[in-house]
């Protein structure tokens, strides 16, 4: 009996022993988004989180208003906790204290942004967009950061990325992507705050991958389209794949909204984009558990292998506009070569969606910031009426005559077509149409437009018939 004692005592200290070594081992540590040089959504509770011994007590201690906040690790060793930020401001430390202690510094209170897409949302200098260079001088803000999350492709969802956050200067904007940077530094000069900016885009992607795979394959026709898409060694093409490395690991951090640059990858399943687009919305907003902006560039025009295909997906993504809180930016002027996929001018790019989210986010006024749409067109004769919203002062043709715009008959048969502007009102006539019955304008993968707004934003391509459209392969 007496040994029975000895044995069963030797037990439980080696027990004790054995779990207190197991608990000094689980160190406190943090995902890479919440670290030194962060910036954090100014006049929000936010989320820290990380990892810890399970039922190990967390206190979280924030220098902006020396409060202390406290968590207790789950049985999954993971904690989260809220605290409470103060208008934008910085730099302030964050301490977050269990077994072992961590300081983070040089913490920002501002405003967060994701920059997500494919290729033009991805170009930098180093991939040669022609306009960021001259900022290279004054590139050093210390108001403006940086965390580029790498290309990770996952089958399920990921809890972290391998990334940190990096000050603006000549040497980190040089990989960036330009069209993000332009957009922050706007919003950080007219707003007079931090701005933090999430770089999350992958050159090649669909929008497929960015989007949940259960929001895929629960609906028939978004699956029917994505099986569609080739697999290539480039990017992956996969359901929820993008998503899962680089989105969902995010998805804990306080944003205020999201830009994006997509579509040239959806060209060929462009019937699908408006309703696969707005899902994609949907289900991010459901992930960052707020009803995030989401403002995204219409693609420009390009020379794709299929007639229209880049037209009807620019028809997809003016129809998307009808989702809530979603804006959309028109490139039609900026356009350097049709042969040219990407788009060399990357400032005007990013502060066109600047001015989107200084009037819809922030309501700042007094700035024009939709592109001209098309309300009405009535026929009169041989002429076409057509009325336009978002041109305040009127529309204006960018050159000696106006250009884009094609007329049909009752039998579908397109003329090019001249153009009268008065006011936001265009008269459409066409010699070889007496009785015109349709107008389209800016409509086909290289069709160019020049009219705009006396602001300067392009009038969004449309057509006024629905006929279907040839997608038959370029000879």
């Amino acid at each position: 009996m007496k040994r029975y004692s000895v044995f069963s005592g030797y037990f439980f200290f080696a027990t004790l022993f054995l779990f207190s070594t197991l608990q000094s081992l689980a160190q406190l540590r943090l995902p890479a988004i919440i670290s030194s040089g962060m910036v954090l959504q100014q006049n929000e509770s936010v989320n820290i989180w990380g990892w810890a011994g399970p039922a190990e007590k967390i206190y979280v201690t924030t220098s902006w208003n020396n409060h202390t906040d406290s968590a207790v690790a789950g049985n999954m060793a993971v904690w989260k906790l809220m605290v409470n930020t103060p208008k934008a401001g910085g730099p302030y430390t964050v301490t977050i204290k269990g077994r072992t202690t961590i300081t983070l510094s040089d913490v920002m209170i501002g405003e967060v942004w994701i920059c997500s897409g494919q290729s033009n949302m991805e170009w930098s200098y180093n991939n040669g967009t022609s306009d960021i260079a001259t900022d290279f001088p004054t590139a050093y803000n210390k108001k403006i950061r940086f965390f580029q999350v790498p290309k990770t492709g996952a089958v399920y969802p990921q809890d972290d990325v391998k990334a940190n956050w990096a000050i603006c200067d000549s040497n980190t904007l040089k990989s960036f992507s330009s069209v993000g940077y332009f957009f922050g530094k706007k919003l950080s000069n007219d707003l007079d705050v931090p701005i933090g900016l999430i770089n999350a885009s992958w050159g090649g992607t669909a929008a497929e991958p960015w989007t949940p795979e259960e929001v895929v394959n629960h609906d028939p026709m978004l699956k029917g389209a994505a099986s569609k898409l080739q697999s290539v060694p480039w990017w992956p093409n996969g359901p929820g794949q993008t998503f899962n490395g680089m989105i969902y690991p995010l998805t804990n951090y306080n944003i205020a909204g999201a830009i994006w640059y997509q579509g040239e990858s959806n060209t060929s399943t462009n019937a699908t984009y408006q309703q696969l687009f707005t899902k994609m919305i949907e289900s991010w907003r459901k992930a960052f558990k707020k009803e995030i902006p989401f403002y995204y560039v219409q693609i420009a025009p390009y020379a794709y292998g299929q007639k229209n295909v880049g037209a009807l997906l620019q028809e997809q993504q003016a129809l998307s506009m009808t989702y809530p809180k979603t804006g959309m930016v028109v490139i039609t002027d900026l356009v350097d070569s049709v042969t040219n996929i990407h788009p060399s001018r990357k400032r005007p790019v990013g502060e066109r969606l600047a001015n989107w989210a200084l009037s819809e986010t922030y309501g700042v006024s007094g700035i024009a910031y939709k592109s001209p749409e098309l309300i009405s067109a009535a026929l009169s004769n041989d002429k076409i009426i057509l009325r336009f919203t978002n041109a305040p002062n009127g529309l204006i043709i960018n050159g000696n005559e106006a250009t884009g715009f094609f007329v049909s008959g009752e039998q579908e048969a397109w003329f090019p077509a001249k153009a009268k502007v008065e006011k936001d009102v265009i008269t459409v006539t066409c010699p070889e149409v007496k009785t015109p019955y349709h107008v389209r304008y800016g409509f086909g993968n290289t069709t160019i437009g020049n009219v705009s707004s006396l602001e300067g934003l392009p009038v969004v391509p449309f057509r006024t018939d629905d006929w279907k459209v040839d997608q038959s392969p370029v000879n």
